[in-house]
Formats: C-alpha cells, sequence, structure tokens
C-alpha cells in the first residue's frame, strides 16, 4: 500500500465548480514559502490554463528561457502538459515544452530549492520578475535581492544560484519590472536556484535560506520535506476504502495542514496589525485564515491533531487584537481583511478553551472577543465602529432589512455585499453564545447573562406563519413579499451570505434544541430536513444558480460547496432518524468529493471544503464549536487511527465499512454500549476505541436516546 503523503494529488479542485480554483501548492504544513506555478492570467481554473509565466519564490517569479529574447520578459511563458507533470506536497516538476526546459522544485520552511534543466546548446536565461515597486540589487555574482511591498506588507527575497550570473538587462511594463540574468556555461546543464524569504528584511531571507539549506543537497531537502509530510499526514492512520478514497482523504488532509502559516523569524515575526517586528516571545506567530469558513471544522481537526500548534495559533490572534484593536476576520500578513460576516473568532477561541486546552491568555482573548462584540460593526466586509444598523440590534435584538424598493442610506454599507440582514443576526447570535460561555467560564456572570441574551436573537427572526427566518424592516414588521428561496436579490445579500432561507434557517448551532422547538417538535424538525434536501428550484436549475452561484454541490436546496450548510447532514441525529445523517454524509461524500481537478464543489476556502470531507470520512463532525462533542456519521473507512498527544491513540473501527455498509447497527465506547449518535471530546482526547458495527440496511432504533 502507498504511504499517505504519495496518494495526495494536489491537482484535485484545480477546475473549480465557481469562483477559485486550488494550486499545486508545494510547501511544509503550516510553512511559510509556498511554491507554485504562474499560469496564464485570467484563468482561474487552474488546470485548464495552457501556459506557465514562472515560478513562485516569495515577492519574485523565476522564469527559465534558453535566449536572451527581448521580447517583454515579463510575458515569457511556455506551453506544458499535465502528462508530462509531477505534483506532490511537497516537489514540483514539469517540462516547459517550448524550449524543452524542465524545471523542478523543493521546499523547507522559509525557502526553497529549484533546478532548470537547459537542453544541449541554449543559453541558461533566467528572469526574475517582482512587482513594481520591487527593488534589486547583485552583491556579487552569485546572489540577487529582492524587496517588494506586497498588499501593503514588505516582502525580501535572496537568490543564491549555483554557477555565476551576470545581468543581461533591467525592464519595467504595466506588469512589474526585473531583471534578466545569464548563468555561465560550464558544461553542467543544470542552474540550481536557492531562495529564503522573509518580512523582516532582505538580510534575514538570507539567514534563514543558509540556516535551512547549507549543507543540503536538493535531494535531502525533498526527501526531509516528504518525510515531514509523511509524518502530519500519519497523524490520521487509515485501512480499508478504496484507493481513490484514500487519495481525497490525504488530499483533503494536505490541504487543511495548509492554512495558517508560521512566519516567526529566528524568534521575530513582522506583524502588519501595528507594521513593526515583534520579538515572539518564545511562541511562535501564525498568520493566513478566513474564519468565517474555517471556524466549523477546519480549526476543530488542527486542535484534535495538534493542540499545542494550535494554542499557538489562539495566542497570535490575541497578539493581532493587542496590536490592532480587534479580533481580525481574515488575517493576512498585511493585517486584517474585514471579508464576511460574524465575530466568528470567538467560537474558535471557546472551542479551544472549551475542550479543556488553556496554554493563552484566556483574560485577553476574553476581552478580544467582547470588543468585537460590542464595539465593532456587524456590517458585511466593512471594519469600523458601530452605526445605526448596529443599534438597531442591540435594541430590538435582530438586525434590521431594507422595504422592498428601499433605497441604502447608511454610508457605511458595502455596495455590492449589502445588509445581509439575516445573516448577521443569526451568526452573531452562535457568536454572542460563544462569548458568553466564556464569560461564564471566567467568572463574569453580568456579561454572561447580557449575552446569553443576545444568543437567542435569533428567535426574533423566526415566522412561524412560514416556518422560516425570515428578514425584518427596522420597524419590527416583516419583510413582504419575501421569497425564501429566492428572496435577497444576487447571493441573497440583501438578507442573507450566499445561501437562502432554507439553508440559514438551520444556522442556529448553539440551541439546536431550541430551533426544534420553534419549527414545532422532533418530528416536523425531520420533516424540514427531509424537504431542505428534496426542494426543487421554481424553474431551470441554471436559473437558481444565476441569482445562487455560491449554491453549488446542490441536493435539492441543501449546498455543500458553501460552508454554512455543512453541519446540517448532522441535525438528523437530533431526531428520530439518526440514520439518515448517516445516508446523507455518505452520499454527499460520494457525489461532490471526487480525486479529479473537478473534485472539491465549492470554493475551497484555505482548506474548509476538504477539512469537512476529512471528520466525515472519520466518521465524526462537531456540529457546534464550543460544545465539546462530535456527531458521529458514517464512517468510510474499517479502521480509523487518530494520534494525539501524549502518544495516545483514538481507534474507530467500523466493522464491515463498504459502499453498501453505510448504516451504524450497533456502537460500543471502549467496550461498552453507546446509544447516543455522538461522543464527547474528553473521552477522545484520553484515547480509545470506538467501535461499530456496520451493516446495509438502517438500525432505525439505534442513536435515538440522549441529547447534549
Amino acid at each position: 500500500m502507498k504511504a499517505a503523503v504519495d496518494v495526495v494529488n494536489p491537482n484535485i479542485g484545480s477546475v473549480g465548480h465557481l469562483l477559485t480554483a486550488t494550486e499545486p501548492v508545494v510547501s511544509l504544513p503550516h510553512g511559510m514559502m509556498k511554491l507554485v506555478p504562474v499560469t496564464t492570467p485570467g484563468f482561474t481554473d487552474r488546470y485548464l490554463a495552457d501556459r506557465i509565466f514562472g515560478f513562485t519564490a516569495g515577492c519574485c517569479r523565476l522564469m527559465p528561457a534558453g535566449k536572451a529574447d527581448t521580447a517583454d520578459p515579463s510575458a515569457w511563458s511556455s506551453m506544458y502538459d499535465h502528462d508530462l507533470e509531477e505534483t506532490t506536497p511537497y516537489f514540483y516538476k514539469v517540462l516547459l515544452e517550448d524550449e524543452d526546459i524542465e524545471a523542478e522544485m523543493t521546499v523547507s520552511h522559509q525557502s526553497a530549492v529549484y533546478r532548470f534543466h537547459y537542453p544541449d546548446g541554449a543559453a541558461h536565461i533566467l528572469s526574475v520578475s517582482m512587482p513594481s515597486d520591487g527593488g534589486l540589487s547583485m552583491p556579487d555574482d552569485h546572489t540577487v535581492c529582492v524587496s517588494a511591498t506586497v498588499n501593503r506588507a514588505p516582502h525580501y527575497t535572496f537568490l543564491v544560484f549555483s554557477k555565476p550570473v551576470k545581468l543581461l538587462s533591467e525592464w519595467s511594463s504595466q506588469e512589474g519590472k526585473g531583471c534578466v540574468l545569464q548563468a555561465a556555461e560550464d558544461g553542467d546543464r543544470m542552474l540550481e536556484v536557492r531562495a529564503g524569504i522573509s518580512y523582516i528584511s532582505v538580510e534575514q531571507a538570507g539567514r534563514n535560506l543558509h540556516r535551512e539549506l547549507d549543507g543540503r543537497t536538493f535531494e535531502e531537502t525533498k526527501n526531509a520535506a516528504r518525510e515531514i509530510w509523511q509524518q502530519a499526514l500519519c497523524r490520521v492512520n487509515i485501512t480499508g476504502g478504496t484507493e481513490k478514497q484514500r487519495t481525497i482523504f490525504y488530499t483533503s488532509l494536505y490541504r487543511s495542514l495548509l492554512n495558517m502559516s508560521n512566519i516567526t523569524e529566528d524568534g521575530r515575526y513582522y506583524s502588519g496589525y501595528d507594521g513593526t517586528v515583534h520579538d515572539s516571545g518564545g511562541r511562535d506567530f501564525y498568520i493566513n485564515d478566513q474564519v468565517w469558513d474555517t471556524y466549523r471544522c477546519l480549526h476543530p481537526l488542527q486542535l484534535l491533531l495538534d493542540p499545542e500548534r494550535k494554542q499557538d495559533m489562539i495566542q497570535s490572534y490575541i497578539r493581532m487584537y493587542e496590536q490592532c484593536g480587534w479580533l481580525p476576520q481574515f488575517p493576512f500578513v498585511e493585517g486584517d481583511r474585514p471579508v464576511m460576516i460574524g465575530n466568528h473568532a470567538a467560537a474558535m477561541i471557546y472551542d479551544v478553551y472549551a475542550k479543556g486546552y488553556r496554554n493563552f491568555d484566556a483574560a485577553k482573548a476574553y476581552q478580544a472577543m467582547k470588543t468585537n462584540a460590542t464595539e465593532v460593526t456587524m456590517l458585511p466586509w466593512v471594519h469600523g465602529p458601530l452605526t445605526e444598523l448596529d443599534r438597531i440590534y442591540m435594541e430590538k435584538g435582530f438586525f434590521p432589512a431594507l422595504k422592498p424598493g428601499e433605497k441604502e442610506w447608511v454610508p457605511e454599507v458595502h455596495h455590492f455585499e449589502r445588509r445581509q440582514a439575516v445573516a448577521v443576526t443569526l451568526e452573531h447570535a452562535y457568536d454572542d453564545w460563544c462569548v458568553a460561555q466564556m464569560a461564564k467560564e471566567l467568572g463574569y456572570e453580568d456579561d454572561y447573562r447580557y449575552f446569553m441574551k443576545r444568543s437567542r436573537n435569533y428567535r426574533n427572526l423566526y415566522n412561524p406563519a412560514t416556518g422560516f427566518m425570515s428578514p425584518k424592516s427596522a420597524d419590527g414588521a416583516w419583510i413582504e413579499p419575501f421569497d425564501p428561496k429566492k428572496g435577497g436579490g444576487l447571493g441573497g445579500r440583501d438578507y442573507f451570505a450566499e445561501c437562502n432561507a432554507w439553508i440559514y434557517s438551520f444556522h442556529v448551532q448553539h440551541d439546536i434544541e431550541g430551533l426544534i422547538g420553534l419549527m414545532g417538535g422532533t418530528d416536523r424538525f425531520e420533516e424540514r430536513l427531509d424537504a431542505l434536501f428534496a426542494e426543487q428550484y421554481d424553474g431551470p436549475k441554471y436559473s437558481f444558480l444565476g441569482q445562487f452561484p455560491d449554491s453549488t454541490g446542490l441536493i435539492g436546496m441543501y449546498c455543500q460547496g458553501n460552508e454554512p450548510a455543512f453541519h446540517i447532514p448532522y441535525l438528523y441525529n437530533y431526531t428520530r432518524s439518526p440514520w439518515k445523517t448517516q445516508r446523507r454524509v455518505r452520499q454527499i461524500m460520494e457525489l461532490w468529493y471526487q480525486d479529479t481537478p473537478l473534485g472539491i464543489c465549492g470554493d475551497e476556502d484555505c482548506g474548509a471544503m476538504s477539512s469537512w470531507y476529512v471528520f466525515s470520512a472519520m466518521g465524526l463532525y462537531p456540529v457546534c464549536p464550543g460544545k465539546p462533542v462530535y456527531e458521529i456519521g458514517s464512517p468510510l473507512f474499517e479502521k480509523t487511527e487518530i494520534r494525539l498527544a501524549g502518544g495516545k491513540r483514538f481507534v474507530i473501527h467500523a466493522e464491515g465499512a463498504s459502499n453498501r455498509n453505510k448504516y451504524i447497527q450497533q456502537a460500543f465506547l471502549n467496550g461498552k454500549p453507546l446509544n447516543e449518535p455522538r461522543i464527547h471530546h474528553r473521552d477522545l482526547a484520553a484515547g480509545g476505541e470506538l467501535r461499530l458495527v456496520m451493516g446495509e440496511r438502517p438500525n432505525k432504533s439505534w442513536g435515538t436516546g440522549g441529547s447534549v
């Protein structure tokens, strides 16, 4: 059987169902250096791009050529063929067909090694491209230093060549600027380039390179990177399943481990949150996250597999708060990108705390959570102080929507993203529940009562006449007319965030029992779930997708391609029919995850889509981060062994699991019968065994007892 790292296919998802496709990223887990081929501009579906324009090297791009072409070097490119390409997490190789140059590269944490193999008789030419504000120097004939500002953040790249190079020309264009180098021809057709990167200085980039690569050959670097990936992926060992399922599983796990990059450099890090360099104090600093997407299952997955690193990530968020005054939504090296909605860093932080991990400043974390909840606007895609809409939320318990035909008068509202009034209310109600729980843990009883009251704001938008979460205007009146399927304009953004009322009516992760009560009880709730997966489009499917292009991966109104839907298949565990969860999650995994370039049914979103698959294939899912339990689904593999901190193991045995045998007949936790369809984190983290007896027909009496 192939090793886990050898079944990963980084080209999965490289043709997108919506906006963005994946890239064949070469990196270490949480690595700072990330290598990708730069393909034809404008081709968002990278796998379909017909040409390569070079290879990333921090803030610059390298493109070899066999002659000193006088044309614009920024346009140098070559055809390539995926059949002549090798992609792995740690190594990439491709033939640049136009000039018969073979390019290969491998990676360390803050550095990389490239090898360009030129054909006989060709000059050894290399273009180094950078942004238009970049600077370049050549301290000697083996070294090039590049500096640039990318997205408001300083970037530095230090290049070292295996043979002397001379400067042929410098150039600039609308695309940027750069230089053309020619390496000495000494009978060796291969030019090796070593690159170190930094956000601190070009000198630090050089130190990073020498620290990681000195004394190491290309093959040694490649083998070391391969071993690091193998150890990371083997935190979960699987037995059984098909080769296709193994490939999807380990590729998904690889994607989940690219999220959040450690940018600590020799005990220091650059922060875009105050524009200065800080001492790390012995704790690594992490950036690059999309917490609107990733709080749901990616962060819980990373916590499960590497709790010490996850606590450093939480401390990184706290440092960002100290440096800029709020918890970021999408933290990147240049600072926060105020994208999407919610205060979901609160959910990520409290989930870690609720599962018993304390190696971060909990008091400061709570202060940050509360600041975001009370002093920062809830408006989508906007960062700033409270607006009149936020004050309505705080006074009346819902975010107000515009009436049909009413023009927007609040200047802070994003012109495209709109108010998303219902989604804002629902997502903040959940976040407020997380803030309330943290307040209670730390002894802030008044805050606990205040935020618990706000956590029930979802009730203010449930319309019992229709059975859907629905928008209200500032005066408290229901918006009429309102279509729960197509209301809200493009992407539903007047009322929702990319999905419609069919999805958002189930967006009450923190109080599922309360939602069940609103919907009329357990049986009615189950009927509503059934209807979600069966409801059609009131016309052609293309018409529905024309309004809701983000709602890919459809099964009825359910859309696996967008994160607010992720927890919904597991809600059957709160009804008398947990077997329907088992049926649905197997259907989704089989239908919407493939081992091809079309294999991810929505935007990957920093590993969010992939982490859903990892959890679901193991047979578990965290429906409500902040509640330390995992819902049980239907494992794909006969045996899944999770390597935990301290050398412990938790093993999930799914006896007889197969495509037909997807239903749980009996369950045993550490040898004792388990009659509820969930397990607690404390039981998983302690190590042990969950044994599931699988069959091809549902046992409709299993899992119907017990609740969270």
